[in-house]
């Protein structure tokens, strides 16, 4: 590690948690130069839904590299985007009915987020846009703005203005009440409230401590959202791409979103992509470049993404995702059972979380751990989630490595 610790900035942060080099990865396991192998519940913070270099995107990305194809194009029509965006709207858009755009930018959620806050701002002509108590949407100052850890919005070293911050579904002070309180405060012309250009709500907040919307909660946001003019827009950025059982968290409940921000598990190898799913007369007031950016979809990431999108040609392998996930609900329950220590197990699909009430445990017991073989994330306010995210293809025995190790990690932290 001497070599990152003085060279690499002082920012780096996974490395200190996951204190060694890693080598080579395969699905749900990292290898590092040692040799000691590593069960992945991270993976990548949500990025590798299909697991560390997916044979199937390896071998299409591999054929791509040495047919030449086009790495980099800015914007311009390739086959390889359109060998994307022909995948995407077959499997996803059509089988919901939904027609939306897709908007490609930088390939990060962040500036997914930043896109969909200007062309809220610019359809609307509002500036000040509805966030919500624990959030996480970026770290760019527009997307940092709607994001609520205080940890790194003091790091912005500026204001972070134009955003009315209301309480999340599970949150203190939250529910249908306050809701219909800023309805009440909207209302009335002497509240010194303006209404708002977008409600930018998550279903499942991830960093936030895997805290999870009921659809009616839901409902009662993007009904808001219409009738004051706003729109309505889902970050899916971590939860998305299958990780909850199906494409998008907010599949079956009815929403009707007016733009749809997705990063991380679309790239489908870990490559860099971002796009947004803009409602067509609202893309239509973009103009050209008005959004730009240099990366704005990449020939490996549209290769190993549209190859990603096969395994939504059938429902086999999100059966499994909705299995494991009861599969690791079952289990931190047990955990939280025998600890006997207030702990709280939610989540949805294969995002779960293990809510042990203090930032300090978690760590230990991530650390923990980390010194058995296994890669796990604390999360939410001041760190007490531990957060579960591996693969969405991760073998059985793996699944079943991991959440021993937890277990057996919990309870000796105790």
């Amino acid at each position: 590690m001497e070599v990152f610790e003085k060279w690499e900035s002082e920012i780096r942060g996974y490395s200190r948690t996951y204190p060694t080099v890693f080598a080579s990865a395969s699905n749900a396991r990292q290898v590092d130069e040692a040799g000691r192998s590593y069960v992945d519940f991270f993976a990548g913070a949500g990025v590798l839904n299909f697991g560390h270099n997916n044979p199937r995107m390896k071998r299409a990305m591999i054929e791509f590299l040495e047919a030449d194809g086009v790495a980099h194009s800015l914007d311009m029509a390739t086959t390889t985007k359109r060998d994307f965006i022909a995948k995407f709207v077959s499997t996803v858009l059509e089988p919901r009915g939904m027609t939306m755009r897709l908007q490609f930018m930088g390939p990060t959620g962040s500036n997914a987020v930043e896109a969909a806050l200007k062309l809220a701002r610019k359809v609307t002509g509002r500036r000040e846009v509805v966030a919500f108590t624990h959030g996480f949407h970026g770290m760019t100052l527009g997307s940092l703005a709607l994001t609520g850890n205080d940890v790194f919005r003091r790091a912005a070293g500026v204001p972070l203005e134009n955003v009315h911050r209301l309480p999340f579904e599970t949150a203190p002070g939250g529910g249908l009440a306050s809701l219909e309180a800023y309805r009440a405060q909207l209302a009335d012309v002497s509240s010194g409230l303006l209404p708002p250009a977008a409600f930018v709500v998550e279903t499942i907040q991830a960093e936030g401590g895997v805290n999870v919307a009921s659809a009616e909660w839901l409902h009662a946001v993007q009904r808001l959202a219409r009738d004051v003019g706003a729109l309505f827009v889902i970050d899916e950025i971590q939860v998305g791409c299958g990780r909850t059982g199906s494409y998008f968290s907010f599949d079956g409940m009815g929403l009707d979103p007016d733009v749809v921000c997705l990063a991380k598990g679309i790239g489908g190898y870990g490559t860099p992509l971002a796009m947004n799913l803009n409602r067509p007369e609202l893309d239509a007031q973009w103009a050209p470049g008005e959004h730009t950016g240099t990366f704005r979809g990449q020939g490996l990431s549209f290769v190993a993404g549209r190859e990603a999108l096969t395994y939504f040609d059938d429902d086999a392998l999100m059966t499994e995702v909705r299995a494991n996930g009861e599969r690791m609900a079952d289990a931190l329950r047990a955990v939280a059972q025998e600890a006997n220590r207030g702990f709280t197990v939610r989540g949805r699909g294969m995002i779960q979380g293990l809510d042990v009430g203090d930032g300090a445990f978690a760590k230990a017991v991530a650390a923990e751990c980390f010194a058995r073989g296994m890669l796990i994330g604390p999360c939410g306010s001041g760190g007490r989630v531990l957060k579960l995210i591996p693969p969405l293809t991760i073998p059985d025995d793996d699944l079943g490595e991991g959440l021993e190790t937890l277990a057996g990690a919990v309870r000796d932290t105790l």
